[in-house]
């Protein structure tokens, strides 16, 4: 892979599925023979905990992690979740996010205190990011999931979207092969199409702000 490779921090929270979204990658990096290093940080999957994963990707890469302002892409299972991590966005970089909002305990508990405080809203998070960065594409991954058959495909619609960008070297083919061989052989069915229907709903969404394949 030429120059300096590609990175993208990927973030959730716990029973979304980033862990395998990671094994895929890192899989299908291994059957096109691309050299990826990945670095993880496991939450409390039970209490909404976040979860993170650095992914590099390029023959250059010595460190599994990204350095702040390092990521050439941000990919977000929840939207709350790219805030969150948004400092480790190079300016100009591209945010890859669920429209999916899953509210932290500590926000519940200043609603509790005070009923006139408001929730942040896809929308909010959006106009924060707008601030690092203009490339900014929200996909409904849990709708395309339930579309695709299955709920619990999101993350697998979430990979649709980012392997349609330009930049991401790592070849389709590789892509579903690894899938095939990372989920159980009953859902590699559900998977492949969520994967398919994320990328279409990229080619709508995100292609007309960022380079994308053909």
């Amino acid at each position: 892979m030429p120059g300096k490779g590609f990175s993208v921090y990927m973030a959730g929270v716990g029973g979304q599925g980033l862990v395998l979204l990671s094994n895929v990658i890192g899989s299908a990096c291994a059957l096109a023979g691309i050299r990826a290093l990945t670095g993880e940080q496991h939450g409390l999957s039970q209490r909404s905990g976040s979860i993170n994963v650095h992914m590099r990707i390029g023959e250059d890469i010595r460190s599994p992690l990204i350095p702040i302002g390092g990521a050439d892409a941000i990919l977000t299972l929840d939207a709350l979740e790219a805030l969150r991590y948004v400092e480790y966005l190079m300016p100009g970089g591209v945010v890859l996010m669920n429209s999916r909002v899953q509210h932290p305990i500590i926000e519940t508990r200043a609603h509790m205190k005070d009923k006139a405080a408001k929730y942040l809203t896809v929308e909010d998070v959006k106009a924060k990011l707008s601030q690092v960065t203009d490339k900014i594409a929200v996909v409904d991954a849990l709708g395309i999931a339930r579309k695709a058959g299955n709920p619990l495909t999101e993350n697998m619609v979430m990979l649709g979207a980012l392997s349609t960008l330009e930049a991401f070297l790592v070849p389709e083919e590789s892509l579903k092969k690894s899938i095939s061989d990372n989920v159980p052989k009953k859902a590699v069915d559900v998977n492949l199409k969520a994967f398919d229907l994320g990328k279409a709903a990229a080619y709508e969404h995100l292609c007309n702000i960022v380079k994308c394949k053909k």
